[in-house]
């Protein structure tokens, strides 16, 4: 049996932009929707979304059958976590709040085996190794990880050059929301002065030979960040999706309901 291999990190790898979905839904039937859409790629979010790790595993299973990346989002810098999804299947790990280099060596450390990494030997007991069955899996493994942080405070601004020096950190992902809140623009992504940031950053990140990255829904700032060099795109959440979708369609019906709109924007 061979191993699986990485096709985001592979897309990545030849400079071709790739467009993604979030998957907030705890449903393998919301992941399989998402999967089949056509996206090249699907990010389950495990940071603000209820999953545990035997619905991340579910839904990346579903993601996978359809042989669309699935890339996982954990709650924080947790290399126990890492190594659990990295035998699970997962091979492409976003961990958000990268606020040091010490931080981000730690991360990229734990996606691969020593003496590269930390990563621990468990292929009796893993799906990524098919329980012994993938021939080679320890040669072939390091390879097939990508380890992306995401930088998400004006702290991590600060340290972006320290970040950018560590080995085996593939991507560089851009969080405007969390950025333009530590600026003090809470509730505003879109504002001039995070742009002008999020844009300078990609540039640097860019510039250094790493990927960025980005997630938005505003497709004029999907184009505007994806001409300074971004690759990895974010253009929705299917949860908000599903929100907008239904309610419009209640709209419709019940024109009442126009004077009842939230000012909550992400």
């Amino acid at each position: 049996m061979q191993i699986r291999k990485n096709k985001f990190k592979q897309q990545l790898v030849t400079g071709q932009a790739t467009y993604g979905i979030w998957n907030g839904i705890v449903d393998s039937y919301a992941a399989e929707i998402c999967a089949g859409a056509g996206f090249d790629w699907v990010l389950i979010d495990a940071e603000h979304a209820p999953f545990d790790l035997r619905t991340i595993v579910h839904n990346m299973q579903a993601i996978q059958s359809y042989d669309v990346p699935a890339i996982v989002r954990i709650p924080s810098v947790d290399p126990v976590l890492i190594k659990q999804l990295l035998d699970a299947g997962a091979q492409s790990i976003l961990v958000p709040m990268i606020e040091s280099g010490d931080q981000a060596e730690l991360i990229a450390k734990a996606m691969v085996y020593p003496p590269e990494g930390i990563r621990g030997v468990g292929t009796a007991l893993a799906r990524a190794a098919q329980w012994n069955r993938v021939n080679d899996y320890f040669k072939l493994a390091n390879q097939e990880m990508c380890c992306i942080g995401q930088l998400e405070s004006i702290k991590g601004v600060e340290a972006l050059d320290d970040i950018l020096q560590v080995q085996g950190l593939d991507v560089v992902f851009l969080g405007p929301a969390d950025l333009g809140a530590t600026m003090g623009y809470l509730g505003q992504p879109g504002h001039p002065e995070v742009v002008a940031l999020v844009k300078e950053c990609i540039r640097k990140i860019v510039k250094s030979g790493k990927v960025a990255g980005f997630l938005t829904g505003s497709k004029e700032l999907i184009q505007a960040y994806t001409d300074e060099g971004a690759l990895m795109i974010g253009v929705g959440l299917d949860t908000l999706v599903l929100a907008k979708g239904t309610r419009a369609l209640a709209e419709h019906y019940k024109p009442d309901l126009l004077d009842q709109k939230s000012n909550t924007k992400y």
